[in-house]
């Protein structure tokens, strides 16, 4: 017998009393007591699986429990596989940054938003740097537009402790 998994009930392990059954190619077999269902699925050689539990009653249906339960499998790795993971990378700066450091930054945070993963820009405040905090913000606005229509602001720039942050993502209708 197969290792069943947790919610469905194959063969001996359905409770009900009464079943509707469905046939392997998808056709109404009927209302029927459990073991008539249970007879007519081994009759074909396959198995008698629950695939409504909270109907009333039950439905289930006849097919191979093990091809069932691979093709399950097969459609959650392909489900797996077409679903979009967006990383987040981080961009560091400081408030005294020179114009070259900036442009390597940039570049960089380019290359992570065609890649598709989401920018986290980090400006570091040393010192007494921190009393300064409108240069962090013009920086940030600086850094945004130089982006320009790649890059869609998901956080807007604020202070964590020393540490001015913002989250860029990237535009979508590309």
């Amino acid at each position: 017998m197969y290792k069943i998994s947790k919610d469905l009930r194959v063969n001996e392990r359905i409770k009900a009393r009464e079943v509707r059954v469905i046939g392997n190619e998808g056709d109404q077999i009927g209302i029927m007591p459990l073991k008539k269902g249970l007879n007519l699925a081994k009759e074909r050689g396959l198995d008698l699986v629950q695939v409504a539990p909270n109907a009333n009653p039950p439905v289930c249906r006849i097919l191979d429990y093990g091809k069932y339960k691979y093709e399950q499998a097969k459609k959650a790795k392909e489900a797996k596989k077409n679903q979009n993971v967006m990383n987040v990378k981080e961009v560091q700066m400081s408030v005294k940054i020179e114009e070259h450091d900036f442009n390597v930054k940039l570049d960089m945070a380019e290359r992570f938003l065609d890649n598709k993963d989401k920018v986290k820009v980090k400006i570091k405040f040393r010192g007494r740097e921190i009393t300064h905090k409108e240069l962090g913000y013009d920086l940030m606005e600086d850094f945004y537009a130089e982006l320009g229509d790649k890059a869609k602001m998901e956080s807007k720039p604020n202070m964590e402790g020393r540490n001015m942050i913002m989250i860029l993502t990237p535009e979508s209708d590309k």
